[in-house]
């Protein structure tokens, strides 16, 4: 009785190991075909992402050469400004300093001319001058239009 026991026991244990090995084989089977699919659709992925690398290298190099373009262009812009204010600079000051004494010289043959008003602080009226003429502010020709019209300020 105890042989027989035994070996039922045996044949549970056995059929418990099969049905596990089974199960393993059937796992390791779905992990290999994964792996397999895994590895058919990661290659053009690679390839994908190298020749994408490979396109914004030659973008980047492109990018390097019109940034040194732009900075040639800028050290020639910086120069040329440096030339003409260094050859016109200094003969239009003395030419605006001409045209300047030659009104007031002009002026003081005319007549006399009217006292400048002294400033008042932050609100001072301010003027254009328009060559050799003194335009008023349009805060001061409100004022002259209200005292015109007897108004007080």
């Amino acid at each position: 009785m105890a042989g027989i026991l035994v070996a039922v026991f045996w044949a549970i244990l056995v059929s418990f190991l099969a049905v596990v090995l089974v199960r393993l084989a059937q796992t390791l089977r779905a992990t290999t075909k994964l792996v397999a699919d895994v590895t058919e659709q990661a290659v053009p992925l690679l390839a994908d992402a190298s020749a994408t690398v490979r396109s914004a290298q030659t973008q980047l190099d492109k990018v390097d050469a019109i940034a040194s373009d732009v900075q040639e262009v800028t050290s020639n812009a910086s120069a040329l400004s440096t030339t003409v204010a260094s050859t016109f600079g200094g003969p239009l000051v003395k030419v605006a300093a001409f045209g300047y004494g030659v009104r007031q010289a002009l002026g003081r043959r005319t007549g006399p001319e009217p006292e400048p008003e002294p400033a008042r602080g932050r609100g001072s009226a301010r003027r254009t001058v328009i060559v050799g003429r003194t335009v008023p502010s349009a805060r001061e020709r409100r004022r002259e239009r209200r005292n015109a019209r007897g108004q007080k300020d």
